[in-house]
């Protein structure tokens, strides 16, 4: 549609139990509430395919358990594919805004740095995964390791949790800061381990001038 406007691209990230989950949904319904049309959505997911991948490699123990880094890499990029493209991309064409729990830089911290694949191989892999489809504001949900995984109980946890130690989501929680240390243009970094509601009134702080940049005051002289 010639002449409209592109919708916004957010993502939320964070190390498992940072609570971005809840986070992005109270997001996207507060952007509904002041009227910006919203799509939530979140990774591995989103789609048909997205679902099935994240049976795949988070919940089915006799596939998940043994995965190789690079088929666990390739699996999460395929659903990232299908996501981009089926519901993403279409989403801020039509000028809706996107808030989607995790996206390329989840495969960059768990695949890549705790994983130990390649940083340049796995960056190359989320290039052509997301049609070089980069998030216009990223949100770091930042807790410390033992708080995120204190929030969740035994039964509701992931393969990465059922398998990985502290050290593992001590080396994504470090990935991920160092990520928001490199791009400070797109990350914002949120202190996760205060209450619900603190943590989404940081995160409303940072998105507020974002999508709603202060109009220039006209009683200023000149």
């Amino acid at each position: 549609m010639s002449g409209a406007r592109r919708g916004r691209f957010i993502t939320l990230e964070g190390p498992d139990g940072s609570g971005k989950t809840t986070a992005a949904r109270h997001l996207a319904d507060w952007l509904r509430s002041r009227g910006e049309p919203t799509v939530l959505t979140g990774e591995p997911g989103g789609t048909p395919l997205g679902e099935e991948v994240r049976r795949l490699v988070l919940h089915l123990r006799d596939v998940s358990d043994d995965l190789d880094p690079r088929a666990d890499a390739l699996l999460f990029a395929a659903a990232r594919a299908q996501h981009t493209s089926r519901l993403i991309l279409p989403a801020l064409e039509r000028g809706e805004h996107v808030v989607c729990a995790r996206y390329l830089d989840s495969s960059l911290a768990y695949q890549g740095a705790a994983y130990g694949i390649d940083a340049d191989e796995i960056r190359r892999l989320q290039r052509f995964a997301t049609f070089e489809v980069v998030p216009d504001l990223t949100i770091l949900v930042d807790v410390p390791v033992e708080v995120g995984l204190a929030r969740k109980r035994r039964g509701e946890w992931n393969r990465f949790e059922d398998t990985e130690g502290a050290r593992f989501f001590e080396t994504v929680r470090s990935a991920y800061l160092g990520f928001a240390a490199a791009e400070p243009e797109r990350y914002r970094v949120v202190d996760g381990s205060g209450s619900v509601e603190a943590t989404d009134a940081a995160i409303r702080a940072v998105v507020e001038p974002f999508i709603f940049p202060r109009t220039q005051d006209r009683s200023a002289p000149g």
